[in-house]
């Protein structure tokens, strides 16, 4: 008897995720925002609206930790929308710890009478809608962001997201002269923003100001897509 392999269960595109989650939610938010949808993965990069986005915020574990501050840049390849710029400082439902402050220098006083996050959706979600959102280090903004609107508004919030650390994962940290690296004994390289834009010639920038950061992280992928890509390189090839 001839036995099938069973079958793989299909995993859906971003778009198609997007899609079946606007059917699906019951806040106009999110219905909303998922209803803007992404491009398709075969979209030429060059062709895709984007937005770098970053965040402040009290630690690294978004179940104990919660966000203090958001900075979004729209910008495409050829241009940078810096008039659009946006930036909250919000207030955290838990204390500030004294090493979060000494890190990104937002104060007691500044969030005391900071909004909560919820007061600032409406306008956080019009900014993202229908943009692909560039981020370095995904495992800060994309959980982070979904615990805080699945506590507030009782429904989670996952997105497509170009990650400019992971493509310098890709070359510095996962490629066969990465390997021989490490089998040399010889230290990693730096895949943080600040060495990452180091190597293209980037200028510096004050850290730890998400406004400046999302604008550094925007400066990145642009010279990421210049020196390894082109225009006209799939998105599918470069989100997560």
């Amino acid at each position: 008897m001839l036995v099938l392999p069973p079958r793989r269960r299909q995993v859906p595109t971003w778009p198609e995720y997007l899609a079946d989650r606007a059917t699906r939610v019951q806040h106009p938010l999110l219905e909303g925002y998922f209803a803007a949808g992404c491009p398709a993965p075969d979209t030429p990069i060059g062709e895709v609206p984007l937005v770098a986005m970053d965040m402040e915020t009290t630690g690294l574990d978004p179940r104990r930790h919660a966000i203090v501050s958001i900075g979004l840049v729209p910008f495409s390849l050829a241009r940078i929308r810096l008039a659009d710029r946006h930036y909250w400082v919000v207030r955290p439902p838990r204390p500030l710890n004294r090493q979060s402050v000494t890190l990104h220098r937002i104060t007691h006083a500044e969030v005391e009478h900071a909004p909560d996050l919820e007061a600032i959706l409406p306008a956080l979600f019009e900014a993202l809608a229908g943009r692909l959102v560039v981020v370095h280090y995904r495992q800060i903004e994309r959980p982070f962001l979904d615990s805080a609107v699945q506590a507030r508004l009782g429904e989670g919030l996952r997105f497509p997201v170009i990650d400019t650390m992971s493509l310098e994962a890709r070359r510095h940290r996962q490629s066969v002269l990465a390997r021989l690296r490490r089998w040399m004994g010889r230290p990693p390289v730096s895949i943080r923003l600040h060495n990452s834009r180091e190597r293209y010639g980037l200028p510096p920038y004050q850290g730890h100001h998400a406004l400046v950061d999302a604008l550094a992280t925007a400066e990145l992928l642009q010279a990421q897509i210049a020196a390894h890509y082109s225009p006209d390189t799939p998105v599918g090839e470069l989100w997560s």
